[in-house]
């Protein structure tokens, strides 16, 4: 395991809830992003880490194939991969997504 995919290993597996996406949960940089964030605040998650992805090439690139999957916003609940902007909202339309964030790891 190379360098940045260490850090993003330890970045998932010692927050609860961890977004990477463009920009910040303040002030997202793509609609994506902004949508993950909203569905976030609409799920009342207190416990949100955001990695903004745009200040770091090696993390933007990293993260890719870090969960094998090609865009960002990911998000990751107790150290396991959930999806990105569109399973988000399919996951928080059928309730999926509260529960798995309820869930403690």
């Amino acid at each position: 395991m190379d360098d940045v995919q260490k850090r993003i290993d330890d970045l998932v597996k010692s927050n609860r809830v961890v977004l990477f996406m463009k920009g910040t949960a303040q002030f997202p940089m793509c609609g994506f992003s902004g949508r993950a964030i909203q569905i976030l605040k609409a799920c009342g998650v207190q416990d949100l880490k955001t990695v903004n992805v745009l200040e770091d090439e090696g993390v933007r690139q990293g993260i890719k194939a870090y969960a094998n999957w090609p865009t960002i916003p990911q998000l990751y609940i107790n150290g396991e991969f959930v999806g990105g902007s569109d399973i988000m909202m399919e996951m928080y339309q059928a309730g999926e997504l509260q529960q798995a964030l309820t869930q403690q790891g």
